[in-house]
């Protein structure tokens, strides 16, 4: 079965198409700066040459337009017709707590997406216009959703209310729901088969590091706690976001600096983490190379960043009453030897102990970087989102066949 993965952003798409015999991607791309007249797309086609087009795309229809005809392009596709794509996938924040798992398009489905636009509204709508496209230029063809939040639904009460009023629960639904949960599943499941074990049967930290970082304790093979919350803001220090602080800040700094919500709301979000502390970068290899040539600030944002991930790994073996396996994932875990170091080395009261010369080595497989002696295994596991959300799709589509 041939099946598209869309990511559908404000102003981007991305995408990628599998063949789900053999789990392969014949092709991946992008669309960006969608709503201009000078929009970009980068089409990778498997075993041909990379081709890179500017033109005007104005909207989500046409971008995916573009990418249906590269895609049984005569020279620059992979496919003989758009027949041959039979299901759709689509990454979506927020499913609420409607949404448990991955489902089948409806009506109904993409009514309750629009709902839940106040609790996302940078990502929900154009995740809808993403759906409403594909109806546009492949009207029979099913789609599936997989929601971020989904895997997270699996949290009991004491993990996920906060201590405010039960009415705005009620009312707001006001909860913690967390994100990244598409990459937390996938890694978990990973590392559970490269280990040979029951994911059931471990207790398991997963470390999502990027740009935006989250932690998820993993216990019976379900999400028990995970750091982001209402809105991706809370929990970790991040690129450039705050994570966690005292909420009385925000009306303080409001008063103090005649600030607006949506100014205090850009700073938290945008203004503050690794970019803020370090005045120079939100990427950790630019604080990395700087800490190293002797930053003082570069070095102290390292060191809050790295402080506030073992405080949450020792968090979460203590919910958990235990942990048998760390695992780092995305773009900063899996790639920063630095980092992985700083947090390992902080945690040997729980019986951590990391392999330097595991930790060094560069391979895009999963691997083990403790040592033999480590009463806890440490993981780097390579996420693969996109393939996540296309076996869902997959199972979903043949199961309603």
């Amino acid at each position: 079965m041939i099946i598209l993965v869309i990511n559908a952003g404000s102003s981007s798409l991305k995408y990628q198409l599998y063949n789900m015999k053999e789990e392969s991607v014949l092709a991946q791309g992008r669309v960006e700066r969608i709503g201009m007249d000078s929009s970009i797309v980068t089409h990778e086609p498997e075993g041909k040459s990379e081709v890179r087009l500017v033109s005007e795309i104005l909207d989500h229809n046409t971008a995916v337009k573009r990418v249906i005809d590269l895609l049984v392009h005569k020279e620059h596709g992979v496919l003989g017709s758009i027949n041959e794509i039979k299901a759709v996938g689509h990454r979506v924040v927020h499913g609420g707590e409607i949404f448990k798992h991955s489902t089948l398009v409806t009506p109904d489905v993409k009514l309750e997406i629009r709902k839940l636009f106040d609790l996302a509204p940078l990502h929900n709508p154009p995740a809808l216009m993403g759906i409403a496209a594909v109806d546009t230029n492949m009207a029979e063809v099913p789609q599936v959703v997989v929601f971020d939040t989904a895997f997270h639904q699996s949290m009991p009460q004491e993990s996920f209310l906060y201590a405010i009023p039960m009415v705005l629960y009620r009312r707001h639904k006001i909860r913690r729901y967390g994100f990244h949960g598409t990459s937390h599943h996938y890694v978990s499941q990973q590392a559970a088969e490269f280990l040979g074990k029951p994911l059931e049967s471990i207790k398991m930290v997963s470390c999502h590091i990027g740009n935006g970082a989250s932690c998820t304790a993993i216990m019976d093979g379900k999400s028990f706690d995970t750091s982001m919350g209402l809105t991706p803001l809370e929990g970790l220090m991040m690129g450039t976001r705050s994570g966690d602080l005292d909420p009385a800040i925000v009306p303080f700094t409001m008063n103090k600096e005649d600030l607006t919500l949506s100014e205090v709301n850009s700073m938290l979000n945008k203004h503050s983490g690794m970019l803020a502390i370090s005045g120079i970068s939100s990427d950790m290899r630019e604080i990395t190379d700087a800490m190293q040539e002797g930053d003082k600030q570069a070095k102290l944002a390292f060191d809050m960043y790295t402080y506030r991930l073992r405080k949450y790994i020792g968090a979460y073996a203590a919910a958990m009453n235990g942990m048998d396996t760390l695992v780092f994932t995305a773009g900063v875990g899996e790639n920063s030897v630095v980092l992985r170091k700083a947090v390992c080395d902080g945690l040997t009261f729980m019986g951590i102990e990391l392999d330097e010369t595991r930790n060094a080595e560069r391979s895009k497989e999963a691997r083990v970087i403790s040592s033999d002696n480590s009463r806890v295994t440490v993981l780097v596991v390579p996420t693969n989102e996109e393939l996540l959300i296309a076996r869902d799709t997959y199972q979903i589509v043949q199961n309603r066949a």
